[in-house]
């Protein structure tokens, strides 16, 4: 019997720990490119392991062989992984220089056709008239529910843009390690403000936080690691996961809302935790 491969995914006490926080990095980042936990996972796989069969991914990576196959077929769709003639097949990843650049022309083209549609859209819109009542425009509390990261981001960064004075952010070291990859604390750094963080970042991965200005930060056990995850905006707009699910990101959701009531409710339990933790 074939002795069993140990691959950088596994949850072993071996050399590959060392390099496990670095493969987290690298799938947060692929997914940013439209690619899913499993299909990141195949890619690096191929590409740090060589060329394999279906069977052998299937195996050392403990995915389901019709999940398998279909995960191989759209990596090669998408032209980032390659296969032979021969039988059995094998699979291999295309440099990773050359499928980033192969990724990033896709998601040009992507945009370029949202773009033109977004013309469409407007000038069809523009064509049918308002029936808009009178009535005075009252303030009443409003709530979004977000299905999946790319809706949640886009909610994040329209909260980020906006901010004037303040951001209470509580998360997990995944949490903040996507938000930094993706650069979204950019948009922090581009004003002003103040910036409480609670997270359950290690000594490793604190890093995440060197560049963002006016910040406090303070550790929250790692029992919260994955529980917990909101961010507040000037006491004015919150966004807090119902769900939030890093090994499949489309899974995640989480709610938007500007009810004072729950920003209150909110403040108060983040407060609490501030006082409970630890400076870092």
């Amino acid at each position: 019997m074939a002795e069993k491969q140990i691959t950088i995914f596994d949850n072993t006490e071996s050399l590959h720990q060392d390099y496990k926080i670095k493969v987290d990095e690298l799938q947060e980042n692929l997914i940013k490119f439209n690619l899913t936990p499993n299909q990141s996972k195949v890619y690096i796989f191929l590409g740090k392991y060589g060329s394999k069969t279906a069977p052998e991914v299937c195996k050392a990576l403990k995915i389901a062989r019709t999940e398998t196959y279909h995960l191989l077929s759209t990596l090669q769709s998408r032209g980032i992984v390659s296969a032979t003639f021969e039988h059995p097949i094998k699979f291999s990843a295309l440099p990773v220089d050359k499928a980033m650049k192969t990724l990033v022309n896709s998601e040009k083209e992507r945009i370029k056709s949202l773009e033109e549609q977004e013309k469409d859209i407007m000038n069809i819109w523009d064509k049918i008239p308002n029936f808009l009542s009178d009535e005075s425009d009252n303030h009443e509390d409003k709530f979004q529910m977000l299905q999946g990261i790319n809706p949640i981001k886009s909610k994040l960064i329209e909260m980020l843009d906006t901010t004037e004075h303040e951001i209470l952010l509580v998360g997990s070291e995944k949490d903040h390690l996507r938000l930094y990859h993706s650069n979204d604390f950019n948009k922090i750094n581009k004003k002003n403000i103040n910036i409480k963080i609670l997270t359950t970042c290690t000594d490793k991965t604190t890093y995440v936080f060197d560049e963002i200005k006016n910040k406090e930060l303070k550790q929250i056990s790692k029992h919260m690691d994955k529980k917990t995850c909101f961010v507040i905006k000037d006491k004015k707009e919150i966004i807090f996961y119902t769900k939030n699910n890093h090994d499949r990101p489309d899974d995640s959701s989480a709610m938007w809302t500007d009810s004072t009531a729950m920003i209150s409710s909110m403040e108060l339990l983040f407060e609490f935790m501030w006082k409970s933790s630890k400076l870092i």
